[in-house]
């Protein structure tokens, strides 16, 4: 069993402190940001950055659904962490600044299987989550 991480990452063309509002939205802007791949989309305590519990479902194939139950954590400004509490995932958005611009980039890693599963796991699930984190960076470019 080995750790398997995904990454996306996009430069967006606005200032780093509206794009930090924006991601750390979890009530009205995060369920604007999401694709067709996440279902029940619940924020169930708080709402903005810290301290807040949201669920939902990701389907990340036809077959694979992951019930996720996260809670924010912000260890350092434009830096939030969202930790499952259904499993060992774990994704982290950083907004950073580049000049006028920001940079959003969503990164997600968990305890992948064992065997062959795992290597499977390991080779095609990465590019799978990153698409879809291709997708929802889309969305956040266009409502900024």
């Amino acid at each position: 069993m080995g750790k398997v991480t995904a990454t996306a990452e996009r430069t967006i063309d606005a200032p780093v402190d509206k794009v930090r509002e924006l991601v750390a939205d979890y009530a009205e802007t995060r369920p604007k940001l999401l694709t067709e791949h996440y279902r029940d989309y619940e924020v169930t305590a708080g709402g903005h950055g810290a301290g807040t519990e949201a669920s939902w479902k990701l389907q990340a194939t036809s077959k694979r659904v992951r019930d996720v139950a996260a809670t924010v954590s912000e260890p350092s400004p434009g830096t939030l962490v969202e930790t499952d509490a259904n499993s060992s995932m774990v994704t982290t958005w950083t907004v950073a600044s580049a000049g006028e611009r920001s940079v959003v980039r969503i990164e997600t890693s968990w305890d992948g299987a064992g065997g062959i599963g795992g290597f499977f796991e390991k080779t095609f699930a990465p590019g799978g989550l990153k698409k879809i984190y291709d997708g929802v960076l889309g969305k956040l470019e266009e409502i900024v």
